[in-house]
């Protein structure tokens, strides 16, 4: 796994070992970032269930302001802390190492500007973010979430969360489904 674009384009990245981490592949990271282009430039970005870090990573690579990574994962943590320093990015990153859950209220920004989650597959806690998600006040109608998801996974709840599907990029086996909270 590397950086694609940017700052830090080409470096390589560490990633945990084992089955508890699924690193999005870098042709899906790179199609993401294409669709992102034009948003990613001083933005406040947050990585939810960080693993390695890539995406926050190639976020502030491209020119995110600073970006906030959200993982519990002992090895994963570690695999951040090692990719932030060796991409010259710790002091535009803050690393939350906890539970997503507990960590969505210790974020205290005005507004998030992109908020991306990989939760892991078949783990079910899809609806519980979004839920959690729509109580933030850094999440406006400004703010683009994406979740990284199975290619059938189906989120007909977010209307009832007061969030609109703007946009889907599926793939072979995943896809990413954009979200914007609706105008109030």
């Amino acid at each position: 796994m590397r950086v694609i674009a940017g700052r830090a384009g080409s470096l390589k990245l560490k990633t945990p070992g084992g089955m508890d981490t699924r690193p999005t592949t870098d042709r899906i990271k790179e199609t993401l970032f294409n669709i992102l282009q034009r948003d990613i430039p001083g933005c406040i970005f947050i990585d939810l269930f960080s693993g390695s870090g890539g995406i926050g990573i190639e976020a502030l690579s491209r020119g995110a302001a600073h970006a906030y990574f959200v993982e519990n994962g002992k090895e994963a943590i570690s695999c951040i802390v090692d990719n932030l320093t060796f991409t010259k990015f710790t002091s535009n990153a803050t690393l939350l190492k906890q539970d997503v859950f507990a960590s969505l209220s210790m974020i205290h920004e005005k507004e998030a500007d992109i908020i991306f989650m990989d939760p892991p597959y078949q783990a079910g806690y899809e609806q519980k973010l979004f839920e959690s998600l729509a109580c933030q006040p850094y999440v406006t109608e400004n703010t683009l979430l994406i979740l990284e998801a199975e290619a059938d996974m189906k989120i007909d709840y977010l209307d009832d969360l007061g969030f609109e599907v703007i946009r889907e990029k599926n793939y072979r086996t995943n896809k990413h489904i954009f979200v914007r909270k609706k105008a109030v």
